[in-house]
């Protein structure tokens, strides 16, 4: 048995596209996910699975999801082990000074292009750092989330995959639920 988390792109922001909680976890045990839990209303789904294909199983919630509201989400799965390297990865962790709660760790469908980063180089020149290593991404924002005009939008075009981005708190917390 492995232990995974899924991470819901788009639901319960700003209003839009509301998904209870407890429905999300109602909808993973019905594909036979066990250990079922929530974390925030941001789509957080932490579960523990026989089959260890990680994109098998996006593919299942997604297609299950769609079914159940009537709506696309894209689901990125990440296992508790991929969990645990992004977390090592992250680049601002022995950085004190950069606050968790403005760190985003954007996890994404894909590996982006490998001209990515050079095509956000060349276009954006904003205050914030990130570093893209594999599937993730990871942000400072020194002047907040909300203001920045490096948006999801913005680095999925420039990544050319989609993705979901989780503040560095919410990571941490997750993070504990899987072990």
């Amino acid at each position: 048995m492995t232990r995974f988390v899924s991470l819901f792109r788009g639901i319960n922001v700003g209003g839009n596209k509301s998904v209870r909680m407890d429905a999300l976890k109602e909808l993973h045990e019905s594909l036979g996910l066990q250990r079922v839990e929530t974390y925030i209303q941001s789509g957080n789904v932490v579960f523990t699975s026989n089959d260890a294909i990680p994109a098998q199983l996006a593919r299942q919630i997604e297609e299950a999801f769609e079914h159940k509201f009537g709506f696309l989400s894209n689901v990125m799965v990440r296992t508790a082990d991929e969990f645990n390297v992004i977390i090592e990865n992250n680049p601002f962790k022995s950085q004190p000074m950069k606050e968790p709660k403005w760190v985003v760790a954007m996890f994404l469908a894909s590996v982006p292009i490998s001209t990515a980063w050079e095509d956000i180089q060349k276009t954006y020149t904003g205050p914030e750092e990130l570093h893209i290593a594999g599937k993730e991404v990871y942000i400072f924002y020194p002047e907040g989330i909300g203001r920045s005009k490096l948006t999801n939008t913005f680095l999925e075009k420039k990544l050319k995959t989609m993705g979901t981005a989780r503040n560095w708190n919410t990571v941490l917390r997750l993070q504990k639920m899987i072990e």
